[in-house]
C-alpha cells in the first residue's frame, strides 16, 4: 500500500534537514517508535509498537537511511518482525524537504508492505487515516523539539504513546466521513 502525506514546518528547510538527519531525535519523535542501536553499516535497530483497534503488534527490526543532501531527499528502508503475532512489515519511504514560505514542507511517499494478521488492516483506507494522526504527533514533537530552548530540554521532548482504540475509532469516523462525503457529490 502507498501513503503519502505532506506537513509543513515553520522552520527555514536547513534546520528541518539537519533534524532528519539526527535519526535518534526522529525515532524519539516517531509515537511507538524505539531506536535500540546502531549497526557496524550503518543501518539503525528498532522496534515499533502498533495498536490497531483490538490488535497489537511490536516490529523488532532495522532500517537504513539513504541522504541526498543535494536534494534535500532521502530514502529508508526498512523491515521487521512481530515475533509474537506473526506479522511481518516491509517499508520504503521517501522524504523531501522544500521550502514554503519562510517554513518547510516535507513531502512523504511510503510503500508499506505487511503480512500476517497486521495486514487485515491495509486494505482499508484506515491506515491512510491513522498515519494522518501519527504524522500530526510526530510534527508536533518535531516542532517542540526544535523551539526548545536547551539541548537537555529537546532531549526530554518525545511522542506519547500510540492510543490505540481512541486512535482507532477516530481513525474509522474521519474514514467513513470521508467516504460518505465523497458518495455525496
Amino acid at each position: 500500500m502507498n501513503i503519502k502525506q505532506e506537513f509543513v514546518v515553520a522552520r527555514p528547510t536547513n534546520v528541518v534537514w539537519d533534524f532528519f538527519q539526527d535519526v535518534p531525535d526522529v525515532a524519539q519523535c516517531l509515537p511507538g517508535a524505539n531506536l535500540t542501536g546502531q549497526g557496524e553499516d550503518g543501518s539503525y535497530e528498532g522496534n515499533l509498537s502498533v495498536k490497531l483497534g483490538p490488535m497489537s503488534a511490536a516490529f523488532e527490526g532495522n532500517c537504513v537511511v539513504i541522504p541526498d543532501q543535494a536534494a534535500l531527499s532521502a530514502t529508508i528502508e526498512g523491515k521487521g518482525v512481530d515475533k509474537k503475532g506473526g506479522s511481518r512489515g516491509q517499508v520504503k519511504v521517501v522524504y523531501t524537504i522544500t521550502a514554503e514560505g519562510t517554513g518547510s514542507k516535507v513531502l512523504v511517499d511510503a510503500d508499506v508492505t505487511l503480512s500476517g494478521p497486521a495486514a487485515q488492516f491495509g486494505r482499508t483506507g484506515l491506515i491512510n487515516e491513522m498515519s494522518k494522526r501519527l504524522i500530526g504527533e510526530f510534527v508536533d514533537c518535531l516542532e517542540a523539539k526544535l523551539g526548545a530552548t536547551s539541548a537537555e530540554e529537546a532531549d526530554s521532548i518525545r511522542a506519547g504513546e500510540v492510543r490505540g482504540i481512541s486512535l482507532f475509532f477516530s481513525s474509522l469516523w474521519n474514514w467513513f466521513k470521508r467516504l460518505f462525503s465523497n458518495g455525496e457529490r
